[in-house]
């Protein structure tokens, strides 16, 4: 069984990942920091505890495990505080990728699949986005994620790093399995932060912003589920490994929802009330984010299965009441 190196295999996307990559057959090999992320989440292949930014570590991993491919999850993701910190960004998502980046290289693994984000597009009003579209991040989440596809390329025409970059849009629900799910300390994404105020677990979701150039006044984004989002990732992975040149791919369904949309849907699947209040826009929120792109479609052959609004909130909500991790 072939191994594939994971960073951030125990947080949400790449928890999901390793379930993806056992059932493809592969051996998923999380290296994790636990910071942000759950051990209980590391339920298909061994666990390393390490920093990206630990190169000694990262070299005896390879070593160790040899793995073909690397799956790169490991980043901090929340717009907010990368507008107020940006240093901790800049050093924790570009230099840690970096040091991976070169450790991987060393060892002659050199198939690397990239969890980017749409966020690099920046803020381009009332345009569906596809993969040639201007990357003028507003966020330095954004900006650090466009810059380590650019340490890519670099190592691409230098030393024949392949790699593929998916660019998503906004991953949403849990596995329907129930054997791994969306769990954050702080929670900062809408979904499950709407599910805790209808169970009661906040007092009320905020919305931010109702003065955006929307029909509805508030943000709009494309939800893509979890499980659909990385069946990609593995036929990233076989797309490389069958020799294919390196190629970035957005991830979505091209079809957007306002948050007051989300709230409506909501209360149609959990059949209850959602409480939430209005507030001020957040620095570094685009107003819409939509794909247009069929691109990974074409060319990966990958179709989302379970990429409904219904589905993504069922599928969450069913982990919400029943799933849960401890450090």
């Amino acid at each position: 069984m072939q191994n594939v190196l994971v960073t951030g295999g125990a947080g949400y996307i790449g928890s999901h990942a390793c379930k993806a990559l056992r059932q493809a057959g592969f051996n998923p090999v999380t290296y994790d920091s636990l910071i942000t992320g759950w051990a209980d989440a590391v339920k298909f292949g061994p666990l390393v505890q390490g920093d990206l930014t630990d190169r000694e570590k990262l070299d005896a991993v390879f070593a160790e495990y040899k793995p073909v491919a690397v799956m790169h999850f490991a980043a901090l993701s929340q717009v907010g505080e990368s507008m107020s910190d940006p240093g901790k960004y800049w050093h924790n998502n570009v230099t840690g990728s970096l040091s991976l980046i070169e450790a991987a290289v060393a060892a002659g693994c050199m198939n690397f699949v990239f969890s980017s984000t749409c966020a690099t597009y920046g803020d381009h009003d009332n345009v569906t986005l596809d993969e040639m579209c201007p990357q003028t991040p507003i966020n330095a989440y954004g900006a650090s994620k466009r810059a380590i596809e650019d340490i890519l390329e670099n190592f691409r025409e230098s030393h024949g790093l392949n790699h593929v970059i998916f660019r998503y849009f906004n991953v949403a629900g849990a596995d329907p399995d129930g054997e791994v799910g969306e769990f954050h300390q702080p929670e900062t994404h809408l979904i499950p932060l709407m599910l805790d105020a209808i169970d009661g677990k906040r007092a009320a979701l905020t919305v931010f912003g109702t003065d955006y150039d929307t029909p509805d006044g508030t943000c709009i984004r494309d939800y893509v589920h979890v499980c659909d989002l990385v069946d990609a990732h593995v036929l990233g992975l076989k797309w490389l490994q069958d020799g294919k040149p390196s190629r970035v791919f957005n991830l979505g369904t091209g079809k957007g929802f306002s948050v007051r949309e989300v709230i409506s849907h909501s209360r149609s699947v959990t059949n209850r009330e959602v409480p939430y209040n209005e507030g001020p826009r957040r620095a570094g929120d685009c107003t819409k984010l939509v794909s247009g792109s069929v691109r990974a479609e074409k060319e990966l052959g990958w179709k989302p299965t379970r990429s409904t609004l219904e589905t993504m909130i069922a599928d969450a909500w069913r982990w919400h009441q029943n799933g849960s991790y401890e450090k």
